[in-house]
């Protein structure tokens, strides 16, 4: 019979469940390797559903506890929401329904952004559900007297990310047109406010220009993962590098192939 003790260090070694509406949470998935090399993780992209930024609030929720069912189902110790639109949809509802769970959601690094010197102007580019949340709204709020904000829905960035399309001239063109309103504005940093964004981090420096920051949310999504776990007492004891195995909704070798291709992606 397994004693308390033999049944904990099984569960610190079960992997950490990661899931987006595509690929784009790999992002993340890649801060929390960093921070965190001795876990195990598994990755779900559900491809098959996105993009979920242009679905409506009922979609996406069921879309999210599906997905949280189908890794918790796989054995996973926690779960990150690495999809601003679905934490911000059902990620509270999902802490009422796993409350023992440590379940950490991201949000636009508007923080960080908004605190970097004495109010600066900062763009928001996010998905339309997210930019239309309520708790997009409040976090706005929070900080809209410390900078001037400005939210840039961005239907049709996704995709292009989840193509594998990280670098043509149709995506220059795109993030272009995208952001001319806002080059004479003298910005002082972007928030990248959806995971795929940070694939395409590069050119939207190049067209911002060297002196913008940009922020994304990944990093501290991370760091609350890992906080998380260790007052859950789960954290791998491991001393060597832990494993991942992708999954997607699509089933497709093409799907995996790429999430592969981003993980070893510069970002």
């Amino acid at each position: 019979m397994e004693t308390i003790d033999e049944r904990m260090q099984m569960r610190k070694r079960q992997p950490i469940g990661v899931f987006d509406s595509g690929v784009g949470g790999i992002s993340v998935l890649k801060e929390l390797m960093r921070i965190m090399p001795e876990e195990n993780y598994i990755y779900f992209g559900d491809s098959k559903h996105a993009p979920y930024g242009t679905k409506t609030l009922e979609e996406v929720r069921r879309l999210t506890f599906h997905n949280a069912r189908l890794l918790l189902e796989e054995g996973a110790k926690g779960l990150v929401v690495a999809c601003n639109t679905a934490t911000s949809a059902a990620v509270r509802i999902m802490r009422s329904m796993y409350p023992s769970l440590p379940i950490v959601g991201i949000e636009p690094a508007l923080k960080p952004a908004a605190l970097q010197k004495e109010h600066p102007r900062v763009l928001v580019m996010a998905t339309p559900m997210t930019v239309q949340q309520e708790k997009f709204g409040q976090l706005m709020r929070r900080y809209e007297k410390k900078a001037d904000i400005y939210p840039l829905p961005c239907p049709g960035l996704m995709e292009f990310i989840e193509a594998g399309d990280l670098c043509s001239g149709q995506l220059h063109s795109f993030l272009r047109e995208l952001l001319a309103p806002y080059l004479d504005r003298q910005l002082d940093s972007v928030v990248l406010g959806c995971t795929h964004y940070p694939f395409a981090r590069g050119i939207i420096q190049e067209i911002v220009g060297d002196e913008v920051t940009i922020f994304d949310g990944g990093g501290g999504t991370a760091r609350e993962m890992k906080r998380r776990l260790a007052a859950a007492g789960l954290l791998s004891d491991s001393n060597v590098h832990g494993w991942v195995k992708f999954e997607n909704s699509l089933e497709a070798a093409g799907e995996l192939a790429l999430c592969r291709r981003l993980l070893e992606q510069e970002i």
